[in-house]
């Protein structure tokens, strides 16, 4: 019986660097949000594990068996042919990978009736966040995932310039790694603009340090914040992904048409968050 899994697009709405352990990892406090957009698996049962990627973004995307789809397939311990549609920039701040390895682990334990195992930790820190794959907060090294009720729907763009980031690269540009959390008790939020108010005085660390990295970080938050009625623009987990948020839908998809015909090198997409 064939199953099919969407892997949406994980955006950090804030994302604190809260301290590093003792073994290297950082410690994070992080807002967590996923859009309407992102890859799409199709899987049926099979001999042996197989994985073909096809879709936009198929380009460079490995097929053996360091890609986190067949990692993920693998831990379950569940053979299928895979075929991953891939429409999410790689190496983008998004959870593309991560997403798309906790797609799998669910489609095959609906396809199995097996149970997703406890310790997805191992494919990636974004990997718990991205099978619940709806507001969370994050914290400690990605283990620690609460689900977050009442978020209302934001309209946004997200913009990637077509340069892929590397995570740890970002992390050594860390000039400070002990950084204040987001507050104990998360407030209420009645509204989007009460939502945006409140994130404007949390933050994301490791902007500047993306920036530093690939300067061109800037030029993209610049040119999201230029547009009509940006209400905020920030980078998404180490980049190089930026977002933009906005009062409704017909304002965002205006930004992205902008910004479409504006920078038509860039990955571009109105999306709703959630």
């Amino acid at each position: 019986m064939a199953t099919d899994g969407f892997a949406p697009a994980k955006i950090n709405l804030s994302l604190h660097v809260t301290g590093r352990r003792s073994d290297g990892y950082h410690l994070l406090d992080s807002l967590v949000v996923f859009a309407d957009l992102g890859d799409r698996l199709s899987l049926r049962p099979a001999p042996e594990a197989r994985l073909s990627v096809t879709g936009p973004m198929a380009g460079g995307v490995p097929t053996g068996p360091d890609n986190l789809v067949l990692r993920a397939a693998a831990l379950m311990g569940v053979a299928a042919e895979i075929t991953l549609d891939k429409h999410l920039p790689a190496a983008a701040g998004i959870g593309g990978g991560s997403s798309d390895a906790a797609a799998c682990l669910r489609a095959l334990a609906e396809m199995s009736g097996l149970s997703v195992p406890s310790d997805v930790l191992t494919l990636g820190a974004d990997v718990p966040v991205c099978l619940l794959a709806r507001a969370a907060r994050m914290r400690g090294i990605g283990e620690d995932v609460i689900p977050v009720d009442g978020l209302p729907m934001l309209d946004a763009v997200l913009v990637n310039p077509g340069v892929p980031v590397s995570t740890p690269a970002i992390f050594r540009r860390l000039a400070q790694r002990d950084n204040p959390a987001m507050p104990e008790q998360l407030p209420i939020w009645p509204d989007v603009a009460t939502l945006i108010d409140w994130l404007r005085a949390q933050r994301n660390d490791l902007q500047d340090a993306a920036i530093a990295e690939e300067p061109v970080v800037a030029d993209v938050l610049h040119a999201i914040a230029s547009t009509r009625h940006c209400a905020l623009a920030r980078m998404s987990g180490s980049g190089a992904t930026c977002f933009g948020l906005y009062p409704d839908a017909a304002t965002a998809t205006r930004a992205a048409q902008a910004l479409s015909a504006a920078n038509p090198g860039w990955w571009v997409q109105a999306t709703r968050l959630s």
